[in-house]
This record gives C-alpha cells, sequence and structure tokens, in this order.
C-alpha cells in the first residue's frame, strides 16, 4: 500500500524493522556500514508535491508526484528550485509514481493502473504507454535499460523500447529480504533505494541484490519537519523521505521527500 492508516512516529524510526521485518536484537548485531550524508547546499522544493520519482538530467530536475488526482510529471530547475514546466498524466485519475530519463524520453511508472508513460523529456509530449503486471513504485536506469520497483524486495530490469522485463533482482541486507524499495536512482555503479516509511536509502549491488550501505537521513527528515511547521502545517506520516537525485559532475546526490519544502545536495561515500 501507499496510504496506510495512520501510524505512531515512533513506530516509523527503525527503517529495517519495517523495510524488512527485522527484530530489534538483529537490527543491533548488522555489521552493514550506515553513513550519515554531508549537506553541501540547499535548494527550495515545493512543499505540495508528494514527490513520488525524482530524476536529475541535463541540469534538469524530472519529478513525479503521486496522489489520484494530484499526480503529474514536472521539470525543475535544479539550481534554483524553480518549477518550469507540468503536466497532468494522459489517464485522469491516476496515481503517478517513479520516473526515469533515457535516451531523450522520460518515463513514468503509476501505482496500480498497470500503465508506464513515455513522454519527450523536452516537452513533455506523450510519446507512448506500455502495460505491464503489478504496481509500480521507483523508477532509475543504468544508462541501457529501466529498473523499476514494486514495494516488494524485487528489482525489476526492462527494456526502454518494449517495457519487456529482461532480469529480476531479490535485495537482501545479511541475508534478509528488504520490502518497501521506493523511489530509485542508478549511481557510482549502485542502485540507491528509499525504504519506504524510513529515513534510510539502501545502497543495492545490482550483481548481487545485497544491501552495501545505508545513508541515514534522520537528521534531513527532522529539518524538512522543522521547517514544515515553521510554514504552518503538521507534517504527516508519509512525509517521508522519498526522491534521490545524482549529480555526476559535482559527484552528489540530491535529496527530497514527500511534501519537503528543500532539496539537499550531500556528499556520500562511495560517490
Amino acid at each position: 500500500m501507499k496510504r496506510p492508516a495512520r501510524l505512531g512516529l515512533r513506530s516509523l524510526v527503525p527503517a529495517l524493522l519495517l523495510g524488512a521485518g527485522v527484530s530489534a536484537g538483529q537490527l543491533r548485531s548488522l555489521t552493514i556500514p550506515v553513513y550519515k550524508p554531508v549537506v553541501v547546499s540547499r535548494v527550495p522544493h515545493d512543499p505540495a508535491a508528494f514527490t513520488e520519482g525524482f530524476e536529475l538530467s541535463g541540469g534538469m530536475l524530472y519529478e513525479g508526484t503521486g496522489l489520484e488526482g494530484q499526480s503529474g510529471v514536472r521539470r525543475v530547475d535544479a539550481g534554483s528550485g524553480k518549477l518550469m514546466q507540468t503536466r497532468e498524466p494522459p489517464v485522469p485519475g491516476v496515481f503517478g509514481e517513479g520516473v526515469s530519463v533515457l535516451g531523450g524520453q522520460l518515463y513514468e511508472l503509476t501505482w496500480q493502473s498497470g500503465l508506464a508513460f513515455v513522454y519527450d523529456a523536452a516537452t513533455l509530449k506523450e510519446t507512448g504507454r506500455f502495460r505491464y503486471d503489478g504496481e509500480g513504485w521507483g523508477l532509475t536506469n543504468d544508462g541501457t535499460q529501466l529498473i523499476m520497483s514494486d514495494g516488494s524486495n524485487t528489482l525489476k530490469w526492462r527494456d526502454p523500447l518494449t517495457f519487456a522485463l529482461t532480469k529480476t533482482l531479490s535485495v537482501t541486507a545479511q541475508g534478509m529480504p528488504v520490502t518497501n524499495l521506493n523511489e530509485l536512482e542508478y549511481a557510482g555503479g549502485w542502485v540507491w533505494a528509499n525504504v519506504w516509511l524510513t529515513s534510510r536509502v539502501a545502497r543495492i549491488d545490482p550483481k548481487t541484490g545485497k544491501v552495501t550501505a545505508w545513508l541515514d537521513l534522520s537528521e534531513l527528515s527532522r529539518e524538512a519537519a522543522s521547517e514544515t511547521l515553521k510554514a504552518g502545517r503538521t507534517p504527516s506520516f508519509d512525509d517521508v523521505a522519498n526522491g534521490i537525485g545524482y549529480n555526476k559532475a559535482r559527484g552528489t546526490l540530491l535529496l527530497t521527500g514527500k511534501r519537503w519544502p528543500t532539496v539537499f545536495e550531500v556528499r556520500v561515500p562511495g560517490l
């Protein structure tokens, strides 16, 4: 699900307890390194955007937003956060999900409609669409193929021309499945994945599916929540980290979340 019943904030803190069904004792025994990103800059982010997809391409941030009746894709100036262009999905009422730019085309998933839309990345004009089975969550690409998540611990590689499934990979942390994989980014030879309803990002080996490191975004989450409160709105349980972009030229990641007022440019090990 993407909109569960309201949960207590305390239950959202231990990322692996939700993401992989790991007990507190098991969590303490894990040896996978946990890194805290170092913030190097901040850019404004639309606090109304329910961010589901996020990718930097050609100096533009491409963002996909969710919720029925509020979904869409947009082009945002990466340097200022200024909204440059937006459009609604070609099919009304769908719940928009992950986005990725490959070969000049912007791909957008939908949550439960089984539809992927394709747009010209420069104009956001629809150029095609595909059908797929199951749910759509996060989307990225490795320069050749699309990589998607569906809320499970499985990543799926798809042909960008046909959307045919070409590879699946189970994601594990010390042998245990890591579920709720959401927004994705391919950077530095790794797949990076937000774990839904947590402040954790998994760094995944695309050959083995093993989590090789975690990013702890709890400090960024607290800052985003504080700024939201200052703006006069109480953060919701699902105003969580969700959005990873890669600035290859600077060797940094761009991180944001659902309804966050900020995009954080950060440095992390492994890039």
